[in-house]
């Protein structure tokens, strides 16, 4: 089986997608070269297994520069398995912050070492509003059930990520009646997608659909893009208030999703490797208390529970919706990060259309 490619040295890496100002990382031989708006360049070695800075810049300029860099190389070595900061002379301050966000840590080998489940755990990277902490933690009662209450809905891009074996941004952003009616209206009328969902219909039903999720505190609709090119429709649930929290042990923070891959230019194992284990990423860093993704496919539909399965879902077991026989899937927040699981996964996996 071909292994997805990734990006050879030389190329250039983007991080801080989901921001403004976007941070890119350039690599020649083993020099690389971090530039940001307002702030001088931002030097640095990467050897095996260890990057030094060799041209420092300082305060958050030069915290961003270094998370870039550390990304970057991630990106361009998915196969390391932790990643030694040389930060020079006097940038003690520097040292203190990455120990106390946990992006370093120190061990028996050196003061500074970079671990790839904690970094990936760093939401400013990848989020769209990681200065907002978790949403303070209060019990309320809807419709008979007791959960947490939810955060006010995100608006505009939630989270983006440079996807190395594409050369592509994938970014997910807050859907809008005035901006993706007439996608959710064009793809729930592909009779792929139909055959799955049931939600065929003219313009008013899908207005009516579209805005009831965006008025239901529990749901979040999202769609996603590669380089600002609509390709997929997410809806993100909190598990708890959702229709299948009967059905098992359901946590505070647990989430789900349903999906609709719309375009069929964006088909296939290269982009399911970047969009699953990117929504699932997106998931677990928007509140860190999230420690389970759970999905409940069709039990019958074989080919999808695999995809899921290749992904790091573990099947659960099999149980009855009142609309169709379903499986139930979990996958850890632990296992996520600690097995890596935001890189592609080695098997062929196929698009997931899921409900």
């Amino acid at each position: 089986m071909d292994a997805i490619p990734i990006p050879q040295p030389g190329t250039t890496f983007l991080s801080y997608a989901s921001t403004r100002a976007p941070v890119t990382t350039s690599r020649q031989g083993d020099s690389l070269t971090v530039r940001q708006a307002g702030a001088a360049p931002l030097t640095l070695r990467l050897t095996e297994g260890r990057l030094s800075v060799t041209g420092a810049g300082s305060g958050d300029a030069a915290l961003r520069g270094v998370c870039a860099a550390i990304e970057a190389a991630f990106g361009w070595h998915p196969g390391w398995e932790r990643l030694t900061l040389d930060l020079g002379d006097g940038a003690t301050e520097l040292a203190d912050v990455l120990r106390r966000r946990g992006v370093a840590v120190e061990t028996a080998d050196a003061p500074l070492t970079v671990l790839p489940e904690l970094f990936m755990q760093q939401a400013d990277l990848w989020h769209g509003r990681p200065d907002l902490p978790a949403f303070p933690q209060r019990h309320v009662m809807t419709d008979g059930k007791r959960h947490p209450q939810r955060p006010p809905k995100p608006q505009g891009i939630v989270y983006a990520r440079w996807i190395p074996w594409l050369e592509q941004t994938i970014a997910f952003r807050a859907a809008t009646v005035e901006d993706d009616l007439g996608h959710l209206h064009k793809w729930m009328n592909d009779p792929r997608v139909a055959a799955f969902w049931n939600e065929d219909g003219d313009l008013e039903k899908h207005r009516r659909y579209l805005s009831g999720l965006i008025a239901d505190p529990h749901m979040v609709p999202l769609i996603a893009t590669f380089d600002g090119v609509p390709f997929a429709y997410f809806e993100i649930y909190w598990a708890r208030e959702n229709r299948l929290a009967p059905f098992y042990d359901v946590q505070d923070y647990d989430r789900g999703w349903h999906v609709v891959v719309g375009e069929d230019a964006y088909r296939g194992r290269a982009f399911i490797s970047a969009w699953l284990p990117s929504l699932t990423h997106y998931m677990l860093l928007d509140d860190c208390r999230t420690q389970r993704i759970v999905g409940e496919p069709a039990a019958a539909h074989h080919q999808q529970i695999r995809n899921l399965e290749t992904s790091g879902f573990v099947r659960i077991k099999t149980f009855d919706f009142p609309h169709k026989r379903a499986a139930l899937v979990m996958l850890l927040r632990e296992r996520f990060f600690f097995d890596r699981l935001w890189l592609p996964a080695a098997p062929a996996a196929q698009p997931v259309l899921s409900r």
